[in-house]
């Protein structure tokens, strides 16, 4: 019996960990997707640098808890399932989205991004964001509109001057 404690003591342990050196994570219900669809949802957050893991409920809920996310902690029940990522934040609320669209009985419920817990809408909100690349390359394009209209302006003036 005492072995039994210190396995799930040991499983609380390990998920505080995993929970903490992840930048993002999703939690959602899965019940009444098959296996091959699970697999499937599998394969794409791996793709994509996410880990999905089914963890019991009392081992989420204390891990949570322990985290400091006791809104989270009070979401956990029923048949849920964790995804984690350690690299892009909106990576996992991005995806799951996408997969719940084409898979009815995936409900995401709640989620920890960047130490902040959200809600369903805010997760939501989350995934319609550009990809991180995508902000960069759109802030890059919006500078070099700006340098390039003050390099004909500059160029304007000194045709000006000479004339």
């Amino acid at each position: 019996m005492n072995s039994s404690i210190e396995q799930k003591k040991s499983a609380v342990a390990e998920l505080v960990s995993k929970i903490q050196e992840s930048k993002s994570v999703v939690a959602f219900k899965y019940q009444g997707l098959a296996v091959e669809q699970f697999t499937q949802l599998r394969r794409l957050m791996r793709a994509n640098g996410c880990e999905v893991q089914i963890v019991k409920n009392n081992i989420s809920r204390r891990a949570a808890a322990e985290c400091g996310y006791n809104d989270l902690a009070d979401a956990l029940s029923g048949p849920i399932a964790l995804i984690f990522t350690k690299d892009d934040m909106v990576a996992p609320a991005k995806h799951i989205f996408a997969f719940a669209n084409d898979n009815k009985c995936v409900e995401v419920i709640k989620g920890v991004v960047d130490g902040s817990v959200y809600d369903f809408a805010k997760l939501e909100e989350l995934s319609k964001l550009p990809s991180y690349e995508t902000l960069l390359t759109q802030l890059a394009a919006g500078m070099l509109g700006t340098v390039r209209q003050l390099a004909v302006g500059l160029h304007m003036l000194t045709e000006k001057e000479e004339a």
